[in-house]
């Protein structure tokens, strides 16, 4: 493989990287379609945060989103709150992955899970097999009352008000009780319902202005705190509930600079 050719969309291929390529950290591409130089491991415990399922290798990520999680377990843990399951962050280098995410593949994603019990420090092991409840009722219509909490709200806000966070992704239903109980507050534009995430939240950075020249954005988040009917009630309705199968087509073409990437020592 040449860097004049890009490299195969495929996440056999690039889960089977078990290391990061050398060099300079640098986010190449987007969150769905692109790859990461230079990542960095984050420890699988700390001040305020524990890895979980460390196995399947997706606990690296750009300095800049390690810092991130960092700091926010610290800042969590200070105000009171258990330490977090910290889930998936990207592969060694990114790019797409067999299972599980669409995104995550420039190191600039996390899944922090929204259990919010006393976790008992235990072996990177024994967290393999976490389970954590939803948090929104069987027909997603609204959040269980008998499991989410303002605390869980405080959390996603927390995130979602934190310097260089571009969005923070959660089911609908979580989304709509955010609305109720702080509608027009500013940081909720960043706050974005999506498929899933009943459990979890995904913190999505923005690019490193450092590697804006090959990291791409996602579209700013619509003006509002979207809160909007027409925002949420789509989520209800068959469509959202019952997406078509992606169409048959070639997969994404990867940007060039990720081949070099892939095949760097």
């Amino acid at each position: 493989m040449t860097a004049a050719a890009p490299p195969p969309y495929r996440g056999e291929v690039w889960g089977a990287l078990r290391r990061p390529a050398a060099g300079p950290p640098r986010a190449i591409g987007g969150h769905a379609n692109g790859c990461i130089a230079g990542a960095v491991a984050l420890p699988p415990e700390g001040p305020g945060w524990q890895v979980v399922r460390a196995s399947r290798n997706r606990f690296w990520g750009h300095p800049r989103l390690i810092a991130f999680v960092q700091d926010f377990a610290g800042r969590a843990q200070a105000l009171g709150f258990p330490d977090l399951w910290i889930g998936d962050l990207a592969q060694p280098r990114g790019g797409p992955m067999a299972y599980g995410h669409a995104s995550h593949q420039t190191g600039l994603d996390v899944d922090i899970w929204l259990d919010l019990s006393p976790k008992p420090r235990v072996p990177a092991a024994a967290r393999e097999d976490i389970r954590v409840p939803s948090l929104v009722l069987p027909d997603e219509s609204d959040v269980d009352p008998a499991r989410f909490t303002p605390r869980h709200a405080a959390l996603i806000r927390l995130a979602a008000e934190s310097p260089g966070v571009e969005r923070v992704l959660v089911n609908h239903a979580i989304k709509r009780a955010l609305c109720r109980a702080e509608a027009g507050a500013p940081w909720l534009r960043r706050v974005r319902p999506w498929r899933g995430h009943d459990s979890h939240m995904h913190v999505r950075l923005g690019c490193p202005d450092g590697d804006r020249g090959a990291c791409r954005d996602q579209a700013p988040p619509p003006p509002g705190d979207g809160c909007d009917a027409a925002t949420l009630d789509w989520w209800l309705t068959p469509e959202a509930r019952r997406p078509p199968p992606r169409p048959p087509g070639p997969p994404p073409v990867m940007p060039l600079a990720c081949a070099r990437v892939l095949a760097a020592p």
